[in-house]
């Protein structure tokens, strides 16, 4: 459980961090009230985070879908649905957002909002490609070595397969 509370927090500080890394679709309308509530997100104002963050996400901002979906994924100012945050996770991994992509793979590690799938755990995990961030190739890197040890080779293999072509369908439908 102490590893699962790490990983919580972990991924709310590489959702953070990361805002400004991800190689993602985004738009350029908006970029402010998404600045704007990130920056609420992180001072602890979850209503204006929502109030900033939700419409870009319903627009398919990929890292406002991102952050709705770590705020639904820890209760951060609106129930903590896993579900819910499973699918906002989805829809901006499915646009490229690495840390979207790792969280994704928690939260099949953990069985909440998803299945729990240590093959599609470790698929999410392993394609989410952060760039230089620190915190969200350790958050990868965790998610890997917490299924890894449960997973047999045959599993591992096809993980791996699921990957590319994951990768190769660009995301879509993985």
């Amino acid at each position: 459980m102490l590893k699962l509370t790490a990983l919580f927090r972990l991924t709310f500080i590489v959702l953070l961090a990361g805002a400004g890394l991800s190689a993602c679709a985004d738009f350029d309308d908006g970029l402010a009230d998404y600045d704007e509530g990130v920056a609420a997100l992180e001072r602890g104002e979850f209503a204006t985070a929502l109030r900033k963050l939700q419409p870009l996400a319903e627009q398919g901002h990929a890292r406002a879908q991102a952050h709705l979906g770590l705020m639904y994924h820890v209760g951060a100012g609106v129930p903590q649905i896993h579900k819910m945050a499973a699918q906002w996770y989805r829809r901006a991994a499915e646009q490229g957002n690495a840390e979207a992509q790792a969280s994704l793979g928690l939260m099949y590690v953990q069985g909440k909002g998803v299945p729990r799938d240590f093959v599609y755990a470790y698929m999410w995990a392993s394609i989410a490609t952060p760039g230089n961030d620190k915190d969200a190739v350790e958050l990868r890197n965790l998610v890997e070595k917490l299924v890894e040890k449960q997973m047999s080779s045959f599993q591992i293999a096809e993980a791996q397969k699921l990957a590319r072509e994951c990768v190769r369908k660009e995301y879509k439908n993985c």
